[in-house]
């Protein structure tokens, strides 16, 4: 049994449990799942307390729905596909309210980033974070879904087939989505676009692509 198909598997014996009536079944899918879908909303948001509220949302409508699971998907797609919807909606309701910054800098996720890849380098943290900013905003200027699409697969590590369960297209409409963000997100990266031509360190370039993002500069 893989990974995968054990992850499955308990997660199918505790909707079970929590269905029958066991609080701490439910509980358990909260733990399990809760920094994901934390991570998920805060990808599409950008807000942290906006991202929290949404994912206490979501598992309190989870909770109440559970009922009504049949299971003809797994729980964390469904999960995932109440907190797309949520968090675009959130999204969509902000930018009626106010015109969002072109200033990233203090974006929660461009700190969070940081925080886990610059190991305590200053220098390293400095680079990261005018790169990170520079990247959100070009993954903000996507179109909605296909940037919930990169999110889903390049950040959260979604397959093509659990992003289109998600999102209830076609892995063929994952993949071109996938090969269009990441043509729009290098052209939004070219060295002409940016007000300095630089070469990138070896430490950013691997961490770029360790996050599945383009290298600038790169073909």
């Amino acid at each position: 049994m893989t990974n995968a198909e054990r992850e499955a598997a308990t997660a199918s014996a505790l909707v079970a449990a929590a269905k029958a009536g066991d609080m701490r079944a439910f509980e358990a899918l909260v733990k399990r799942y809760r920094r994901r879908i934390y991570a998920l909303a805060l990808h599409i948001v950008g807000h942290a307390s906006e991202a929290d509220d949404i994912a206490q949302e979501v598992f309190l409508k989870a909770y109440r729905a559970l009922g009504s699971f049949e299971g003809r998907s797994q729980f964390f797609t469904w999960v995932y596909r109440m907190t797309v919807n949520r968090s675009l909606n959130a999204r969509r309701d902000r930018a009626r309210r106010e015109e969002r910054s072109d200033v990233l800098s203090d974006d929660p996720r461009v700190e969070l980033a940081v925080a886990v890849d610059a190991r305590d380098n200053p220098g390293l943290a400095a680079e990261l974070r005018q790169t990170y900013a520079r990247l959100l905003r070009a993954l903000d200027s996507l179109p909605a879904d296909m940037r919930t699409t990169v999110i889903l697969v390049s950040l959260q590590g979604l397959s093509h087939g659990e992003a289109g369960v998600v999102q209830k297209v076609s892995e063929g409409t994952i993949a071109w989505r996938m090969h269009e963000a990441r043509r729009r997100l290098h052209e939004a990266m070219a060295p002409t676009k940016l007000p300095r031509k630089r070469e990138l360190s070896a430490d950013l370039a691997r961490v770029l692509v360790e996050y599945g993002l383009p290298l600038v500069g790169k073909a």
